[in-house]
């Protein structure tokens, strides 16, 4: 998929509704994960992604800052996202754990 054409969103597009299951892909275009959810908001927010898996069975949920992600729709209007990590990158952080009080 070629993401240069894709409309990046705005800081103030980055919100739970509009992110919450974005497809992430890392270097060479492979798919990598899903939003999980968001912890906080704007450029201080952290994006819960979960990676592997199948089905939603097995996935790793592990936690980025925002700014590790590039946020865009495509001319669908899809929002998706790109980092320059790798699936394997990802994987090797450690598993993220949801406290429900600080759940966005």
């Amino acid at each position: 998929m070629d993401h240069s054409n894709h409309t990046r969103l705005l800081p103030s597009e980055l919100t739970t509704d509009i992110l919450d299951g974005a497809t992430i892909y890392g270097p060479g275009d492979e798919k990598i994960g899903h939003v999980s959810h968001l912890h906080g908001a704007g450029p201080a927010a952290t994006v819960v992604v979960d990676v592997g898996g199948f089905l939603g069975m097995g996935a790793k949920p592990v936690a980025l800052p925002i700014q590790d992600l590039d946020f865009m729709r495509d001319e669908d209007g899809d929002v998706h996202a790109v980092t320059r990590f790798a699936k394997d990158q990802l994987k090797e952080l450690p598993e993220h754990t949801d406290r429900p009080e600080f759940r966005a």
